[in-house]
């Protein structure tokens, strides 16, 4: 009879209804901060697959030795061949807890907002306000 009801409460869990799925799987939150992170993410990762072919390119069309035609075909295939998420300049700093894009401390890769409460709550090693 224990086994039954072990069984029975095992199996409780792939039964319930309402906020969690019939599976039982709660919805877990994700390591976004919002979609804006997720793209930027996806555009860093876009940036590292392609890179070292990129690099390759960019040299080849910047090079002023080499004959014009070559440099026109590097300057062709960088424009048709690759992705426009594959250059690093699309890349954004942002605040890693807010997703904030602009007034990011880079040292610490969050925004000044939040540096600023983690410096007066004496969250950050190291940090203390200006006193004079």
């Amino acid at each position: 009879m224990s086994l039954i009801s072990g069984l029975s409460k095992a199996t409780c869990g792939f039964l319930r209804t309402g906020t969690e799925t019939i599976f039982g799987l709660q919805q877990v939150r994700n390591k976004w901060t919002n979609w804006h992170m997720l793209k930027d993410y996806k555009r860093r990762m876009c940036v590292k697959e392609h890179a070292a072919d990129r690099l390759r390119l960019v040299a080849i069309k910047r090079n002023d030795i080499l004959p014009f035609e070559l440099r026109e075909a590097a300057a062709d295939e960088l424009h048709n061949n690759f992705p426009r998420d594959s250059s690093r300049v699309r890349c954004r700093e942002r605040c890693m807890i807010t997703s904030r894009p602009r007034g990011c401390v880079k040292r610490f890769r969050v925004s000044r907002i939040m540096f600023r409460h983690f410096a007066d709550y004496n969250l950050m090693a190291g940090m203390q306000r200006a006193m004079w």
